[in-house]
């Protein structure tokens, strides 16, 4: 008998044909991530950490600054608070009152509201100042910004504590 004539009634290409479909309706594997998030494959394109651009100390440094030229020259929120110290003044010193306490009710409290304003804004300057410059800082001007923050809210603070106090100006007083 000749080996050509005779047929193989087994077919050898089924297994591969069915392995090679399985292989294509399962996808590609992919490795199981870890617990830092990597896939456990080398692909040489792993990222690293990136170092943060800085926008937020920027910003935060030109805040301070700007809460600093506040307290020096004062909001219009101090202006709301002492034009309501203004009126509770008067509302208490009209049914009657020396002029010593008429003065001191309706002057003098709007005065000191306006102080501690002035002073809040003051503190703020100095807390984000002082907060950006602990940070680690690339650029120049974001720390020159800072330290104009910090200076502006420490003369705010001595403003603010000579106007709380009346060191600069005096209530003024009735003579007797």
């Amino acid at each position: 008998m000749n080996p050509t004539d005779t047929k193989d009634t087994t077919d050898t290409t089924a297994p591969t044909e069915a392995a090679e479909a399985t292989d294509t309706t399962a996808g590609p594997t992919t490795a199981e991530p870890t617990a830092d998030g990597h896939d456990g494959e080398a692909t040489g394109t792993e990222e690293t950490p990136r170092a943060s651009s800085g926008l937020g100390s920027a910003a935060a440094g030109v805040v301070a600054a700007g809460l600093g030229v506040v307290a020096l020259s004062g909001s219009w929120v101090g202006r709301v608070a002492a034009e309501r110290q203004t009126l509770i003044g008067q509302i208490k010193t009209s049914q009657g009152g020396t002029p010593a306490q008429q003065i001191s009710a309706v002057y003098g409290d709007a005065w000191h509201t306006t102080a501690l304003v002035n002073g809040v804004f003051a503190l703020l300057a100095l807390i984000v100042g002082a907060t950006v410059l602990a940070l680690p800082q690339k650029a120049g001007w974001v720390r020159a910004c800072a330290v104009a923050g910090v200076v502006l809210g420490a003369l705010g603070m001595i403003v603010s504590a000579g106007m709380y106090f009346d060191f600069f100006l005096a209530l003024p007083s009735t003579g007797s």
